[in-house]
């Protein structure tokens, strides 16, 4: 992994020379190592960094952000002087909400995305009301059983879910208490992905994502549920990469 001078990004592959930079943002519970492959598929035709949340790796004694709000201003800030050159967003499930938040903050900056990709999430605008974060630990890790994308390992050893579980419950508080502020549309298309038996997503709310932009929206469906994401990792990356690709000039950077 290259260095950054910074806590909030992680770069697991160098891209070539005036690559794509592309902001990845994990899910909920989730952390950057979950897309290390995801990058090694995407290097070196993108330059992929990962939003590393406080509380969690090497970050784990920082204090959890429960407001995605709150989070998108300190990684909008974080981000601003990197998106003085062409880039785009990634996010899965709750990090595609808070890429569209980040995202939205730059565009009123004057230096919005190129493009977005929003995985597992339905946007916005569509009400996502909720109260797992509520719950106890046995519902919780029920909650997070029914959407997997966690070892089981992990959700079996009571050491290793001691060490999860606050950052895990800290994620769920900032999802299901996060209400769309509205925010004028961005102006660069949006590619969304859902898995055809996600219980937290459909398409009809996946489709409204459309909304939330002047460009182009195109909605592409794979089967499988919440993480969709693993098994399908090569054919979203193309999808990526491909879309990356179709207009290098508006994503030309200085070498």
């Amino acid at each position: 992994m290259s260095a950054l001078d910074t806590p909030w990004l992680r770069r697991f592959h160098p891209g070539r020379a005036g690559a794509v930079r592309l902001f990845v943002f994990p899910h909920a519970g989730g952390n950057a190592s979950f897309f290390h492959p995801f990058s090694a598929r995407l290097a070196p035709r993108a330059e992929v960094l990962v939003v590393q949340y406080p509380g969690r790796q090497e970050r784990f004694h920082e204090p959890c952000v429960e407001d995605l709000h709150e989070l998108a201003d300190a990684v909008a800030a974080e981000l601003t002087g990197w998106a003085q050159e062409p880039y785009a967003l990634f996010g899965h499930s709750m990090g595609a909400t808070l890429a569209f938040e980040v995202g939205s903050r730059l565009h009123a900056a004057g230096a919005g995305p190129r493009a977005l990709f929003v995985s597992g999430r339905r946007a916005p605008s569509v009400p996502a009301p909720g109260s797992v974060h509520l719950a106890s630990d046995e519902k919780l890790i029920a909650d997070m059983k029914l959407l997997g994308g966690t070892d089981s390992r992990m959700l079996e050893n009571p050491e290793l879910l001691a060490a999860i579980l606050p950052a895990v419950r800290s994620d769920y508080v900032a999802t299901e208490t996060y209400r769309y502020r509205g925010a004028p549309p961005l102006d660069c298309p949006v590619t969304a992905f859902i898995g055809d038996v996600d219980p937290r997503v459909d398409a009809p709310m996946a489709r409204a994502w459309a909304t939330h932009t002047t460009d182009a929206f195109t909605l592409h469906e794979f089967g499988g549920g919440h993480f969709f994401l693993v098994p399908h990792l090569d054919a979203v990356v193309e999808t990526v990469a491909h879309t990356l690709a179709g207009d290098r000039k508006a994503f030309t950077r200085n070498p």
